[in-house]
């Protein structure tokens, strides 16, 4: 039988928030875009932790714009409204969308159809074909055997840069020592009364964490409970479990995790129904397949975001979203649970497009958290918003580098940065 084979003008890799932000981008801008997702679904995080809010959406309580803008609009203007803006009550954090999970993932499919992105869903890229520093074609497979992509441009929003590693793309795993962060895995719990839940002034639950932990019926690592309201009433997301020690690029390493996480989630549930006043009639609900990995390669780009850089409140000529996101670091190592802040209040930083680059390699580009950034930076910048506001730059960028026959390298910022204002992301250099 032969190989099948496909031509693209964009092959975007990963359907998580970034490749959503690269392949809509690229597909309005009139290329023909391919987009391969693993799983069954879009959304990355926000499909496989239901009820993670999407935080980090505005920076100095301003939206960050352009296509999160444009989803958070579409679930709000409904009737009822299936998402809303409030406060988040983690440290140092400004405001977050919360949203029904399950509305947001149909929306996000139909703004993809909308678009006209061809949607490859169960799909895996395996091996990219070089010639010379040039992307030829990528050896992919699905359920029915292995399939070839030919495309003009790839952009890598695959969280792990399998691809962009595979092409020759120098990369670092976690931090200077090779530490990344722990893994989570999340869910519900059903039937709360939030507001006997949420009556302590605490919103970390730590006395109650402490009594756990002292009778043993509580992982050590659960000394602060991540307990958010969801959007539904009586609904009430636990991000708490997290697992340390886990390389995200090894998929034994993974599912090892993910057991051990579910059983860990299994002991906060009963824990929560028999100690902590409003879950006596609750119970756990939405387990996560698997964990939710947060770090593993940053690849080595044109530009290296760094803490400093933060710290300054840079904002680069060629910035393509802002951001004030505090350092949120989650026990790498054995370091503690962090969310101190990353730039002086009332001040953002933007982060560079020199950074979704390699220095090399012509027809790549990369988005999401495995862009170029130290990992002071890389703590900040991973928020879901700012991940579908970088791939929405790489999507545009792919359009302004084949339009005028340039590499990815040669793309025009100005340009660039003039395009992601006209579709509505804000304070951008262009938009002063």
């Amino acid at each position: 039988m032969d190989q099948q084979t496909d031509h693209t003008d964009v092959l975007v890799i990963g359907g998580g928030t970034a490749g959503f932000g690269a392949a809509i981008a690229a597909a309005r801008a009139g290329l023909q875009v391919t987009l391969l997702e693993a799983s069954s679904k879009v959304g990355g995080v926000m499909a496989f932790c239901p009820g993670m809010p999407w935080g980090g959406a505005y920076p100095m309580d301003r939206i960050v714009g352009g296509l999160i803008e444009e989803l958070t609009d579409r679930l709000t203007s409904m009737d009822p409204p299936a998402a809303e803006k409030r406060p988040c009550a983690l440290e140092n954090f400004g405001p977050e969308i919360i949203y029904d999970h399950d509305i947001a993932t149909v929306t996000m499919f139909e703004m993809l159809e909308e678009a006209g992105v061809r949607v490859r869903l169960g799909a895996i890229a395996i091996a990219p074909e070089m010639e010379g520093g040039r992307i030829v074609t990528v050896a992919c497979c699905d359920r029915n055997g292995p399939f070839v992509v030919h495309p003009k441009i790839v952009i890598d929003c695959s969280g792990d840069g399998d691809i962009s590693a595979k092409a020759g793309v120098p990369y670092t795993l976690g931090d200077a020592s090779g530490n990344m962060m722990a893994v989570t895995i999340s869910f519900f719990m059903m039937n709360v009364d939030a507001a006997r839940a949420f009556a302590d002034p605490d919103p970390y639950f730590q006395k109650y964490a402490e009594k756990g932990i002292a009778e043993g019926r509580l992982h050590p690592d659960l000394a602060k409970l991540y307990l958010m309201p969801g959007f539904h009433d009586g609904t009430v997301f636990c991000n708490s479990v997290h697992v340390r020690g886990v390389d995200g690029t090894a998929p034994a390493a993974v599912a090892a995790a993910t057991q051990e996480g579910r059983r860990r989630c299994h002991q906060l549930a009963k824990f929560l129904q028999s100690d902590v006043p409003g879950f006596e009639n609750a119970h756990m609900a939405m387990l996560s397949p698997t964990v939710g990995v947060r770090e593993t390669r940053k690849l080595q780009g044109v530009y290296r975001l760094t803490g400093e850089d933060l710290a300054r409140a840079t904002k680069f000529d060629d910035g393509v979203v802002a951001c004030d996101n505090p350092v949120d670091d989650v026990m790498r190592a054995e370091g503690d649970m962090t969310h101190h802040a990353a730039i002086e209040a009332g001040q953002f930083y933007t982060i560079p497009f020199r950074s979704l680059l390699p220095e090399k390699i012509t027809n790549l580009m990369f988005a999401g958290r495995i862009l170029s950034a130290d990992p002071v930076a890389f703590a900040s910048v991973r928020g879901m918003p700012q991940c579908m506001v970088m791939g929405q730059a790489t999507g545009t960028a792919a359009a302004l580098a084949l339009r005028a026959q340039v590499s990815v390298q040669d793309v025009s910022t100005d340009l660039l940065v003039q395009a992601l204002s006209q579709q509505g992301v804000n304070r951008l250099r262009a938009a002063g």
